[in-house]
């Protein structure tokens, strides 16, 4: 019966892809947590924008809760990798909690830079999206009102500051590299003396993935973004490869395929944000071969050797 042969599909998988270096130590901190202190050990919003994570460190006996109002007296906390502002542990420390902080050592970095620019007397731009964590804990280092969010190029063309003279730039982790570059010409142009602590503070996972994405976007019909709705550097990557030609789709399971997408492509990209762990992308890939002839090939465009520090008091646990 030939009808039943499938159809061969040809998939390039990025790599990089998923867990970053933040994001693993993140999650390696409340399974230690766990470990160390026992069940239920709280967690401050989501550790990383991934439902599947979540959902297993839930098993784990992690409580994710919005707030410390949240966390009961005398049981541990984490902060999550997208950071916090200062207000939290302060407040943590008055009621006398333990914490750990899994906030991404990168993340840390922008935090220390927003400090030492405000001491010196400079007024931030802040180029980023409003309302996301890593912003809203990055803004909660610094008095009100020290900070200007930026968030697209018409922002960058109309923002007005009281002292032009005295500003410098800061830049959210998980930003799209391209979009952040053209934002950055606009301020730098506008504001010719603006500081520049780094050239912009975008991770190497974050612009180490979208590089991949660009790599597979130009050979492939369509990619395959595995990664949560509210993930940043996930929504990124499907912008990065629609810019590059090719349609693409933010799916978090193997369950959510629609194999109509499918009609009339021969090849497909996969990738998965910093948040995605690689057993989602082998889901995806068993999926497609029940419906397909696959062939698969790992397209690297560079290698990842970056690992991150355990807190003090965790590494023996």
């Amino acid at each position: 019966m030939a009808h039943t042969e499938k159809r061969p599909l040809e998939l390039l998988i990025a790599a990089p892809r998923g867990f970053c270096a933040g994001v693993d130590r993140a999650i390696r901190i409340v399974e230690l947590a766990i470990e160390k202190y026992g069940a239920p050990v709280y967690v401050r919003h989501e550790i990383v924008h991934n439902k599947f994570v979540v959902e297993n460190l839930r098993a784990k006996g992690a409580v994710f809760v919005e707030t410390l109002d949240h966390v009961p007296d005398g049981v541990p906390v984490v902060f999550s990798a997208h950071g916090v502002p200062k207000a939290v542990p302060h407040k943590a420390e008055q009621r006398g909690l333990s914490y750990l902080d899994a906030t991404c050592p990168l993340v840390s970095k922008v935090h220390r830079q927003a400090e030492r620019l405000v001491a010196a007397g400079r007024h931030i731009l802040f180029v980023g999206h409003a309302g996301h964590p890593e912003v809203i804990g990055t803004f909660g280092q610094v008095p009100e009102g020290a900070m200007t969010l930026v968030e697209t190029e018409a922002d960058a063309e109309s923002v007005t500051v009281p002292a032009p003279e005295n500003l410098a730039f800061l830049t959210q982790t998980t930003l799209s590299v391209d979009d952040t570059a053209a934002v950055l010409g606009i301020l730098k142009r506008r504001f010719p003396t603006i500081l520049a602590p780094g050239a912009d503070d975008i991770c190497y996972a974050t612009s180490n993935r979208q590089g991949a994405v660009k790599a597979i976007a130009e050979q492939v019909e369509l990619v395959l973004v595995i990664g949560a709705p509210n993930s940043s550097n996930s929504l990124r990557l499907v912008e990065v490869a629609k810019r590059g030609g090719a349609r693409a789709v933010l799916i978090q399971r193997a369950a959510e395929i629609d194999f109509a997408w499918f009609d009339g492509v021969e090849k497909v990209g996969i990738s998965a944000g910093a948040s995605a762990p690689e057993i989602l992308v082998r889901e995806v890939v068993e999926r497609l071969g029940t419906e397909f002839a696959i062939s698969e090939r790992e397209v690297e465009t560079v290698e990842e050797s970056v690992v991150f520090k355990l807190p003090r008091g965790l590494e023996a646990a």
